[in-house]
């Protein structure tokens, strides 16, 4: 803990906040473990119809049907804000136009060594 130095770009993570690490307050405890004692007891439940030997019906997991649905139906369920639109413009557009400018710089520098002569030609079909 005390030697975590932070990243320059990054804020420090909440988990190792001192003052939320360490100075929790007992109803704050009290409220996480409740939680905790929550999702075990549903855990335990679904582990036990999963495997239960004798099951003849199919278990439904609200949350796993929740992500398959909007797995399956990306677009009902995506917004558009800056992160999307900046990696929309990074990996759609941008990669177009540097690919349009290498290719023109190499064409106009190859025509310009064409031009003063200095070209090294490999394959000439004319001797």
């Amino acid at each position: 803990m005390a030697d975590y130095r932070e990243a320059p770009l990054a804020t420090r993570p909440k988990t190792l906040d001192p003052n939320e690490y360490y100075n929790l307050s007992p109803e704050y405890r009290r409220a996480q473990e409740e939680r905790a004692a929550l999702r075990a007891q549903m855990k335990r439940h679904y582990q036990l119809q999963l495997n239960n030997p004798h099951r003849k019906e199919l278990i439904e997991d609200p949350a796993l049907q929740r992500w398959l649905y909007a797995r399956n139906n990306p677009y009902k369920h995506f917004r558009n804000n800056k992160k999307t639109s900046l990696l929309g413009v990074f990996f759609g557009i941008a990669p177009v136009f540097v690919f349009y400018y290498i290719i023109k710089k190499d064409r106009e520098n190859r025509e310009q060594r064409i031009r003063d002569g200095t070209l090294v030609r490999k394959f000439s079909l004319s001797s």
